[in-house]
């Protein structure tokens, strides 16, 4: 064999060596290799989940802004969008309340627009007139006016109605996330579609000249009684309010004087007096609020002191033999308490020391009394039919005169300016005078 042939035979002989290197792998490069494999789709399967995670977070992101735009929306309003009432960002429900607002009736009754209904001849169907002269109405005007009047007379079904910004927001968030955070929503819009229905027409705040009112019409609604928490066991004689507060007082034969806070709701009790020996006839505040003067068919009388909280009991007065002090006045100045005595006699006591201070004789019985001209001025009646006037200041009569078809008089009256007084007598008849002309002479009452 020759060199070249064996040149030859040494060369395919490597090469086959390199192409057995080349085609068999070791195990170990078998290994790495399929550990790559097994890596790659991992790799990719976290990044698809952090792609995944990261729009669900900006989908939260996005939902969480529109929800924070919706409640500063519903708390503060909208700075660029216009202001509107009963709505809070959710059409949807906003236009079905108003749907049902104005929904059309089921059934009209066409008889109704035919039938005259004549207002002005029943008694109790005139409440339903707007005008004075105003007498048909048809059939559907007298529904309407029907159930507004029926509205107007039983108040207080508010509280069953919820507000439409409570209501829109509720059902949107669920009536649980409220309970659980305890939140209360929109406190101060208490009453929403009221504040929308004013909007809307311009009805009600525009008043119409041919609009008469009806003379002699009195509307009122029966509250709760003012004595309902403690009720007197016998007749009252004496209730009056006091003269700065909402404290009424009320007295009795039950020998209790009963002072209540009057709200109209509760009336709530606040004190209660009992005097032992004293049937109450008349009980009275001061003007100036700071005492109630308390009398009985007794030689004696009481002081109640409202700062102090203290009763006081007074009499009998030094020099004086009346058996009973029950009629009295007060003046307006609250410096003198004026009581009935015997025989004409009209008994002047000091509101401060509770001492007699003086003393004022009539010709006849002494029935009834009148504080006038601020306290200065006293007037009186009684058992001769005349109508006297005192000077207080130098305690004595200036003016004496009859008052029209009275043979007894029995209750006066003087107006708070002092320009008018009325006079009562056991006729049943009450006279209204001037004053300036009934001193100057002019005796007849005015007429009405």
């Amino acid at each position: 064999m020759s060199l070249i042939s064996q040149n030859i035979l040494r060369k395919n002989r490597v090469n086959k060596t390199k192409r057995e290197d080349v085609d068999v792998p070791s195990p170990l490069e078998g290994n790495e290799n399929e550990d790559r494999k097994e890596l790659v789709p991992d790799i990719l399967r976290t990044k698809k989940r952090k792609k995944e995670h990261k729009e669900e977070d900006k989908q939260l992101e996005v939902e969480e802004e529109r929800e924070m735009k919706k409640l500063e929306n519903f708390l503060f309003g909208s700075l660029y969008d216009p202001v509107e009432f009963g709505k809070v960002g959710f059409p949807e429900e906003s236009s079905g309340e108003e749907d049902t607002k104005q929904r059309k009736p089921v059934w009209v009754d066409e008889e109704e627009e035919k039938t005259n209904i004549n207002i002005s001849k029943v008694n109790r169907l005139r409440k339903l007139r707007k005008e004075e002269d105003e007498s048909l109405i048809s059939g559907s005007v007298y529904v309407s006016r029907l159930r507004a009047q029926h509205a107007k007379l039983n108040p207080g079904t508010e509280w069953a109605q919820l507000d439409s910004w409570s209501r829109t927001y509720s059902s949107h968030y669920g009536e649980s996330s409220d309970e659980e955070n305890g939140a209360v929503i929109a406190p101060g819009h208490k009453d929403v579609e009221a504040v929308d229905d004013i909007l809307r027409t311009n009805e009600d705040l525009v008043v119409k000249s041919g609009t008469k009112l009806l003379p002699g019409l009195l509307e009122y609604s029966r509250l709760v009684d003012a004595n309902a928490e403690d009720p007197s066991n016998g007749p009252i004689n004496s209730v009056q309010f006091h003269c700065n507060a909402q404290l009424l007082l009320t007295a009795g034969l039950d020998r209790r004087v009963r002072f209540f806070q009057i709200d109209g709701r509760r009336n709530t009790k606040i004190q209660s007096i009992f005097l032992e020996d004293c049937p109450i006839r008349k009980a009275s505040f001061l003007p100036d609020g700071s005492q109630v003067i308390i009398a009985g068919r007794r030689k004696f009388f009481y002081s109640f002191d409202l700062v102090k909280a203290k009763v006081d009991k007074i009499g009998p007065l030094i020099g004086r033999e009346e058996k009973s002090l029950e009629a009295f006045e007060v003046s307006p100045d609250s410096g003198t308490i004026a009581f009935v005595g015997n025989e004409g006699y009209i008994l002047l006591v000091s509101s401060k020391t509770k001492e007699l201070i003086g003393t004022l004789k009539m010709n006849g019985t002494v029935r009834s009394l009148a504080f006038a001209d601020d306290g200065r001025q006293l007037l009186s009646s009684g058992g001769d039919g005349h109508i006297y006037h005192w000077d207080l200041r130098t305690r004595t009569c200036f003016h004496k005169g009859t008052d029209e078809g009275c043979i007894n008089g029995t209750a006066l009256c003087a107006s708070p300016s002092g320009a008018l007084f009325a006079a009562g007598s056991a006729s049943g008849i009450v006279n209204v005078y001037n004053k300036e002309e009934f001193l100057g002479g002019k005796r007849k009452p005015m007429k009405p």
